[in-house]
């Protein structure tokens, strides 16, 4: 384990040696441990050796993120590592290329790691630390292990999914999709609008959108001072069914943890709620419950048609060439972002 930056200096001199500079990433966090997460562990390979480094006690980690600045790092399932690697060093890599991503354009239905280790390689990957506290030291062994598994296939895998993409004229569309997903990241400023509106806060009214804002503030409290992630104080969907019965005048049925000064500290969320005019109350985002006229429903049909039907002719799941909510905004609004869709999904619609 390289545990200083003296040992994480020699190490990357080995991996900046290498003649594409080319390596295999992993990281792990320990975001469902504590309110803020950090980053615990760095997993690398160039495909011959497999190290792990530990942030948490490496002095300056200043090197890493100079590496990876200009090297193409493969990884699996990349968007929360690369997110991880933007907050922490301000940089991502000169390119990732996500394995994922290789396989779905393949038609690969069953995408994780595991999956694709045992598919490729005959491998069954143990499991049962994926969801452990990485922030723990030492590491028990168990994870130290579940971590080099992370990345031993990964490189050997990515010339086999290179290699099939090639065969199937489907590269340049893996490229183009892996750099739209660079620029998701990058687009990103760190700072999400109102993210008090959870999945299911559309299908509340103002008034219940008035007790989510509150009891989604109550929640984020708690669980900072705490230090625990929020889920750990309230699910959301707990959340969007509590504020359903509060907004219709009932009393909800709160769940166990939810007791003594919580408790209190909650009622007076609700109670700030209760007490806030109807014309504070958030409003509904657009396009939440509009209504389909039959010219927008004709073209909906008509653009999944042509999905679906080249999906089936190239053997992929149809969300790979168009998700619905890409069909959607298509349809609804007057002038679509072209972004919407790269441009070999746009060849392959018609578009």
């Amino acid at each position: 384990m390289t545990s200083s930056s003296a040992e994480l200096d020699s190490l990357l001199q080995h991996y900046a040696s290498q003649p594409d500079l080319r390596a295999g990433i992993d990281l792990e966090a320990d975001n469902l441990h504590r309110y803020a997460e950090q980053l615990c562990l760095i997993q690398l390979t160039d495909g011959d050796r497999f190290d792990l480094v530990d942030p948490l006690a490496v002095e300056d980690l200043s090197a890493f993120g100079r590496f990876v600045e200009h090297a193409t790092i493969w990884m699996h399932g990349a968007d929360f590592d690369m997110t991880l690697l933007r907050r922490e060093f301000g940089v991502l890599p000169a390119m990732v290329l996500d394995t994922q991503i290789a396989a779905r354009l393949l038609g690969v239905r069953q995408f994780s790691y595991a999956n694709l280790v045992n598919q490729f390689f005959d491998v069954e990957l143990p499991k049962g630390s994926q969801k452990a506290n990485w922030g723990q030291r030492p590491l028990p062994e168990k994870m130290l292990a579940y971590a080099v598994n992370d990345v031993r296939y990964l490189l050997p895998l990515a010339a086999k999914l290179e290699d099939a993409l090639r065969e199937k004229n489907r590269y340049d569309w893996f490229i183009e999709s892996c750099r739209a997903a660079m620029a998701r990241i990058e687009a990103r400023d760190g700072v999400r609008e109102d993210p008090w509106r959870i999945q299911g806060a559309g299908k509340l009214d103002r008034k219940g959108l008035c007790y989510l804002f509150h009891l989604w503030t109550w929640r984020d409290r708690e669980a900072a001072e705490w230090d625990r992630p929020p889920f750990m104080v309230a699910r959301n969907k707990d959340l969007i069914t509590w504020c359903r019965e509060l907004a219709a005048g009932r009393t909800p049925q709160l769940t166990r943890n939810i007791r003594g000064s919580r408790l209190e500290r909650f009622r007076a969320a609700v109670e700030a709620a209760a007490q806030t005019p109807a014309e504070q109350w958030p409003k509904r985002r657009k396009g939440g419950g509009r209504r389909w006229e039959s010219e927008q429903e004709a073209r909906y049909d008509e653009l999944a048609k042509a999905r679906d039907a080249a999906a089936e002719d190239l053997d992929l799941d149809p969300a790979v060439l168009a998700p619905r909510a890409v069909l959607e905004s298509l349809v609804w609004e007057d002038a679509p972002n072209e972004d919407l869709l790269l441009p070999w999904q746009r060849e392959l619609l018609g578009l």
